[in-house]
């Protein structure tokens, strides 16, 4: 192992050094050799910790476990604009595309979004729209309170 201390450079030859100067550089070779030992440790260790009990399982016919849908969100604006998602729909239109909505998937959950400067009159005409198309999971949307 080399020693940590080095003669100094500028001592005449065959004279004693006046003192000793630290070796300033750091030798990276056996951190590198100390990581490499770790990853091949750990990429053979990670297999077998994902691996369970090995099970021979029985075969069902019942059908697959289906990933709920993405909620239809009915958004008021301030102007008392009327979107479905992203995309504006006219007030006549509305009862209509929330019909054909609640025909292809009844049990999908609706989020009705609304502006704090509508009347609570037109909030409770669309949660009842949306009761008379068919939806019977209807949740409302707000912001969170920010703490006082």
């Amino acid at each position: 192992m080399a020693s940590p201390l080095r003669w100094r450079e500028d001592a005449a030859i065959g004279q004693e050094p006046d003192r000793y100067q630290p070796l300033a550089e750091i030798n990276v070779t056996p951190m590198v050799d100390v990581m490499l030992v770790l990853l091949v440790i750990f990429m053979v260790t990670a297999p077998l910790l994902t691996v369970g009990v090995p099970l021979n399982l029985p075969k069902t016919s019942a059908a697959e476990v289906m990933q709920p849908k993405e909620p239809i969100v009915l958004s008021l604006d301030a102007q008392g604009d009327s979107y479905i998602g992203d995309e504006r729909v006219a007030e006549a239109d509305l009862k209509n595309r929330l019909s054909d909505l609640a025909v292809a998937d009844p049990d999908r959950i609706v989020y009705v979004r609304g502006d704090r400067t509508i009347s609570y009159a037109r909030l409770m005409d669309m949660l009842g729209l949306v009761s008379t198309a068919g939806f019977t999971k209807v949740s409302l949307l707000a912001e969170e309170a920010k703490p006082k």
